[in-house]
């Protein structure tokens, strides 16, 4: 090899250490909401993204509660300098045949370059702001666990302490916050076309899992290049089954980093935080939604936990049931949430997400 040609090589390794690097220092970005960085009430493969990064970016991203336009929020008793301005800009320039099939106001999408069709995207939850000093819960006729039991609307404001990290629901009953997103999700498969925001499935979506604050990963099965990613529907805290519809419903922010892996394969998202494994299930029929569940970590303890005590079928079948949560995770988006808590702990030496 001649020595011009060495040179050539090596000036060529050279440059693409350089971009790597530099791409490597690059500062988190951010994506504020707005008329047009936000998607109203879907999840489509067809989406065009407002941002695009490498996998590896962390992104902090800016979201719209499910509380609904100033008028409303003054309704109930927020005051007009809590609500931030882009809200209004939101309600008044968004596109309103761009609007449904849901409700959820998601911000994104944000497409990731490496992400493509048969790949998982780990998503870092490293860390959630709450915007606004108030939460709203509300119910409609028609509407959540017990319909007939509350055939009209409802709505109250929950006064949220931000320093004390907790909700005034009334005198004498105060509420920990624990904010996390109801709604993270990427696009469903082509063919599902533009999927309502409101059930979640294999693109995750509005999974409404109080488990997934600050400090916890979500990993879900990529269906078309990018990912896709749209996040909102914020919550300061909710319990579990989320029964009347609605939590804490709140306006927060969220710096998240995006992992693409190339050799993992999800049929259903997961989730982990630092103490536990989380399988999840989703179904109209809340039977279905845990046998799928209860599946989902049978399939994680027996081929894909990472800390490598691969168990057999028969033993993660029997693990889960002398020391797992099979608990409910909501039951009123359509498809009803199970999900399944195994503690790392029950492990000699697990690994974290991190």
């Amino acid at each position: 090899m001649s020595n011009q040609i060495v040179r050539s090589v090596v000036l060529c390794t050279a440059a693409l250490l350089a971009a790597f690097s530099a791409h490597a220092q690059q500062a988190p970005q951010t994506l504020l909401a707005s008329p047009t960085t936000v998607v109203w009430g879907s999840y489509s493969a067809k989406a065009k993204p407002v941002l695009t990064v490498h996998s590896g970016d962390t992104v902090t991203i800016q979201t719209l509660s499910t509380c609904g336009p100033r008028e409303r929020l003054e309704a109930i008793g927020i005051a007009p300098k809590d609500i931030p301005s882009y809200v209004d800009d939101i309600y008044t320039k968004f596109p309103a045949t761009e609007r449904g099939p849901g409700g959820h106001i998601l911000t994104g999408p944000v497409a990731i370059t490496e992400a493509e069709p048969g790949d998982v995207l780990e998503v870092r939850i490293q860390k959630i702001d709450i915007d606004v000093p108030w939460a709203c819960n509300g119910f409609g006729a028609g509407r959540g666990f017990l319909p007939n039991d509350f055939p009209y609307g409802h709505t109250r404001l929950i006064p949220l302490d931000r320093d004390k990290m907790i909700g005034h629901f009334s005198p004498g009953i105060d509420i920990p916050l624990h904010p996390f997103f109801g709604s993270m999700g990427i696009a469903p498969p082509e063919s599902a076309g533009k999927w309502n925001s409101a059930p979640p499935w294999m693109h995750a979506g509005n999974i409404d899992n109080k488990e997934m604050v600050a400090g916890t990963t979500l990993y879900i099965p990529i269906n078309a290049k990018g990912g896709l990613f749209e996040v909102g529907d914020g919550h300061a805290g909710q319990g579990n089954g989320e029964v009347d519809i609605t939590a804490m419903e709140t306006q927060l922010t969220g710096t998240f980093q995006f992992i693409v892996h190339k050799d993992q394969h999800l049929l259903w998202p997961r989730g982990e935080t630092p103490t536990h494994y989380i399988a999840m299930g989703f179904d109209e029929d809340l039977k279905t939604a845990t046998e799928m569940a209860v599946r989902n970590m049978i399939t994680f303890l027996s081929e894909q936990n990472p800390d490598h005590t691969r168990l057999s079928r028969d033993d993660a079948y029997a693990l889960i049931s002398v020391a797992c949560d099979v608990d409910i995770t909501q039951l009123v988006d359509t498809k009803s949430g199970v999900h399944v808590m195994c503690p790392k702990n029950l492990f000699t030496n697990p690994k974290t997400s991190h």
